[in-house]
């Protein structure tokens, strides 16, 4: 069940948060899930903080990946803010939503406007995948022993440490691993 803070033409919406769909859900069943939207909240909502309490409920069902400046803009993924995308991803991973048999589903929600539809398609996947190698390199027994002596500062820079490290190399060398051109941009390009 998707939930939406508000619509671009300000018309009422039935499920208007994140707590509103917790709550249908749990009163439908096991079977009902929410789906996170990244372009459906109000500016400077701790997006991750909404996923690992999801993931702890066991209620995370589907991520719709865009980018927002102003409302639901539906821009490239990590367009306006890659570091929130890369925190989302670190709560996805410690959450256990890369698990084996996650429940998780994992879908773009763009329209594109400006740039080819493609590219931009490819752009995002390629984003995605660069928050995701980033948030599974987080050194996890450095930011507990920081999180329980309650220093925040290094709690900080380990995360600051992954985000900084650049996974590109990595995904270049998994893509040709697995049959896939290293350089999507340039092979779309040429093809």
């Amino acid at each position: 069940l998707e939930y939406k803070f508000f619509e671009p033409a300000f018309y009422h919406t039935d499920v208007p948060d994140w707590g509103t769909s917790l709550v249908h859900c749990l009163a439908l069943g096991p079977k009902a899930w929410v789906v996170v939207d990244t372009g459906h909240h109000a500016p400077g909502t701790n997006i991750e903080f909404i996923v690992a309490n999801l993931l702890r409920a066991k209620r995370l069902g589907a991520f719709d990946f865009n980018s927002r400046f102003y409302a639901d803009d539906d821009l490239i993924v990590g367009a306006a803010d890659p570091f929130q995308l890369f925190r989302i991803m670190h709560e996805v991973n410690v959450g256990g939503g890369f698990d084996v048999g996650t429940p998780v589903s994992y879908v773009l929600d763009q329209c594109h406007n400006i740039e080819a539809k493609i590219p931009g398609q490819i752009r995002s996947i390629m984003n995605v995948q660069e928050a995701v190698a980033k948030a599974i390199t987080v050194d996890q027994s450095a930011l507990k022993a920081a999180q329980v002596a309650g220093d925040v500062l290094a709690a900080h820079e380990v995360l600051m440490d992954a985000y900084n490290t650049d996974v590109r190399p990595l995904l270049r060398e998994f893509r040709a691993d697995n049959g896939i051109d290293p350089e999507p941009m340039k092979a779309y390009a040429a093809s």
